[in-house]
């Protein structure tokens, strides 16, 4: 077993880490920026390290700083958590190279999952649906023609390295392609450093699904069902739950034996996300993300196993701990993302925090960093809280959820939580019947 794990993150995602560490006995090294001096992922932590000031590229994005950090430490491994880092396939590497153990998949894995036109390709080989759209790297308006002729209208004009919406162009008709095209490069230089675009065709109203897998890289894999993570805004994810309420246990047993094959066949060892769109009771695949997702919790409440011990396990002995027979779902869970946001603009809200009450009682989980008198820093993503319900059935965790949102106190910024409220309350959500679209309409109309 590893001996000391340093967590090249911050906020709640490290926190959850170091807890899963004293789990199993392992010490814990929490770095940070200076704005996060006070943070509770430093406080919770065995040691703490100051790797630079604010601005991420100097801390929390600085490769040549995490590794001083372990040196300095004594660190034997790494886990990147979420974001900043965590599918970087120069910053696992290094760390191999430096024989410090990175929690997570190869460098070669994370960098072939990395690149969408490459993944897909990947997908497409080793038998896992995907959308139809050009073969590659799309270079020119003449070439986007000829896509767009072939597969027709609406498409979507996406970015090779993007994420998180950015360089992410929907084209509803010839008119517009042009103008999407280049903006789509224009965006995608600026956020990934790469203007390479690709183009896919636009399913309309389908869900968005994502299968849970854990390999150990040696050709065993398992897979934890899905999580359903269609009520996104501006193609951001706000609320999630598992499993889903239109798969039948014949499509989830399908789909999950086609991720494990695929992985199997890779060699794939951690855990890992294959998301998907569905429509019509059909599944494409979009991306996989090498990494533990924000929504994590969800599938560990309804298979009460821990994901992120998993990871740490497998990295330190290569062997898979569990079996796909072993695995049953138990009940239902909801993921709802309190972002410090102001709504209905969604413009980040940084402050203090003077007052900080968490819901509880049974079925209710919060993951979060926060706490009466923290101040949220400027400088990093909104998320602050996650609030995650389980429950016997769906309808028990809803309203186990309604009641959690009204328990629970932020007092002196201004938070995503009354949106909520509204989501849970709405026919389409009680019913399931929400796609991508939805709470996007949803909140347009609210405004209207």
């Amino acid at each position: 077993m590893l001996k000391k794990v340093l967590i090249a993150n911050r906020g709640e995602i490290a926190l959850r880490i170091i807890r899963a560490c004293k789990d199993l006995g392992i010490s814990t090294v929490a770095i940070h920026s200076t704005a996060d001096t006070n943070s509770m992922h430093v406080r919770m932590a065995d040691e703490s390290i100051c790797i630079g000031p604010p601005k991420a590229g100097d801390s929390y994005l600085s490769i040549p700083n995490i590794i001083a950090a372990c040196e300095v430490t004594g660190a034997d491994a790494v886990h990147p958590g979420y974001g900043f880092l965590s599918e970087n396939p120069k910053f696992a590497q290094i760390l191999s190279d430096h024989k410090i153990t990175y929690i997570g998949p190869s460098a070669h894995h994370i960098k072939l999952m990395g690149d969408k036109i490459t993944a897909k390709k990947t997908m497409e080989d080793l038998g896992v649906p995907c959308v139809p759209g050009s073969n590659g790297i799309i270079n020119n308006l003449s070439e986007a023609n000829n896509v767009a002729a072939k597969i027709g209208y609406p498409l979507i004009v996406k970015a090779s390295a993007g994420g998180g919406g950015r360089g992410m162009k929907l084209v509803l008709n010839n008119s517009d392609l042009e103008g999407a095209f280049k903006s789509a490069k224009i965006e995608a230089e600026a956020a990934f450093g790469n203007d390479d675009v690709y183009i896919e065709k636009y399913l309309l109203e389908p869900k968005h699904i994502e299968i849970q897998i854990i390999g150990d890289g040696k050709g065993n894999a398992v897979h934890l069902a899905e999580r359903d993570c269609s009520i996104q805004r501006r193609h951001q994810k706000i609320l999630e739950e598992a499993p889903s309420t239109v798969l039948s246990s014949d499509e989830r047993d399908e789909i999950g034996k086609i991720c494990v094959n695929a992985i199997s066949r890779l060699k794939y060892s951690g855990v890992g996300t294959i998301e998907f769109l569905y429509s019509n009771k059909e599944f494409y695949f979009i991306e996989m993300n090498t990494r533990i997702q924000v929504e994590h919790p969800i599938t560990e409440q309804i298979f009460g196993f821990d994901l992120i011990k998993e990871q740490i396990k497998i990295s330190s002995n290569n062997v898979l701990s569990i079996k796909q027979e072993d695995l049953n779902i138990k009940g239902h869970a909801i993921e709802c993302r309190i972002n410090a946001e102001k709504v209905p603009e969604f413009t980040a809200s940084p402050g203090k925090i003077n007052t900080y009450h968490a819901p509880g009682g049974l079925g209710i989980r919060i993951d979060s960093a926060i706490y009466a008198g923290y101040v949220v820093p400027p400088y990093y993503d909104s998320l602050i809280c996650k609030i995650i319900i389980h429950g016997e059935t769906r309808q028990e965790a809803i309203k186990r959820l309604e009641r959690a949102l009204s328990e629970l106190i932020i007092d002196g910024i201004s938070t995503t939580s009354e949106i909520f409220s509204l989501i849970i309350k709405n026919k389409k959500f009680l019913d399931g019947s929400y796609n991508i679209s939805w709470l996007e309409n949803l909140l347009d109309n609210q405004g209207k």
